[in-house]
């Protein structure tokens, strides 16, 4: 490989709809395809069936709640690319709605991989995507649902255009820290973990789309979060009849904007459409 080459990496790219992601991208991006994936036999077999289909993807293990095994990524990416062409952040989990675990602990596990693991791959990656590059972070429309049932005041703090990155972390880490001392509905908070860490992705993407517009305004780089919808493999415990290959559409006409888009950049789409929150 050659730092002249182009690189698409998908996280959690070994099943559901990271793998259809993973798939399509394949097909219809102009560079390599990197699959990462937490376990590594898990990820080697999800290549081995692209591959199988006449794709022809890279694997690399990635954890995203180890920080070392970002950075070793990191370093993979800029020795065989230069750098890094299109992101998605898809990698996350979601218990299911019978679990047994308490609430506090659903929800620590929860926005640590979901906001904090996803966070920390931003800030390694981040500085490391190329000019017109792209980036995809996977929300839900859970996301949009547990906005709604956030008191007002959480809502215009989430709302506010000079919310840090730091304030985010913050507004994250009280949550958990409300669930622990079992007042999260006092302070204003729903009840759905797998919410808040969505909404937590969903905000952390305006504040990196503007962030990149501050410090590199002329590489042109897009940055926008998406909802997948609910498909057949949906973790949440939704049901839907839409595939995972319906599921991956939005993501990938995000991942391929031609170089030349200016738009949508640091907004929440579904269906390819902007929405408004």
């Amino acid at each position: 490989m050659s730092s002249c080459s182009r690189v698409a990496l998908v996280t959690g790219g070994n099943r559901g709809i990271g793998f259809a992601i993973t798939r399509e991208l394949c097909r219809r991006f102009s560079g390599d395809v990197v699959l990462t994936a937490r376990d590594a036999a898990r990820g080697r077999a999800a290549v081995q069936q692209l591959q199988a289909e006449g794709l022809s993807p890279r694997f690399h293990q990635l954890d995203i709640d180890d920080p070392q095994s970002i950075r070793v990524l990191r370093d993979f990416l800029r020795r065989e690319y230069g750098g890094l062409n299109v992101l998605v952040n898809n990698a996350g989990i979601a218990f299911k709605p019978d679990d047994p675990l308490p609430f506090d602990i659903q929800a620590e596990m929860t926005l640590k991989t979901n906001f904090f693991g996803t966070r920390n791959v931003c800030v390694e990656l981040l500085p490391i995507i190329k000019p017109h590059g792209r980036v995809v972070n996977i929300s839900s429309l859970q996301s949009s649902r547990a906005f709604e049932n956030c008191s007002e005041e959480l809502q215009e703090k989430f709302r506010c255009e000079t919310l840090t990155e730091e304030d985010l972390v913050d507004l994250m880490k009280k949550f958990v820290e409300d669930t622990k001392n079992e007042v999260q509905e006092r302070e204003g908070w729903p009840s759905l973990a797998y919410g808040v860490s969505k909404l937590g992705v969903t905000v952390l993407s305006r504040i990196q789309a503007r962030s990149l517009d501050e410090k590199r305004k002329a590489d042109r780089i897009l940055l926008n979060a998406c909802c997948p919808s609910p498909v057949e493999e949906d973790t949440s415990g939704d049901f839907s009849s839409r595939t995972l290959e319906e599921g991956a559409e939005t993501p990938v006409y995000l991942a391929l904007l031609p170089p030349d888009a200016t738009e949508p950049h640091g907004q929440l789409l579904c269906d390819k459409v902007v929405q408004n929150w």
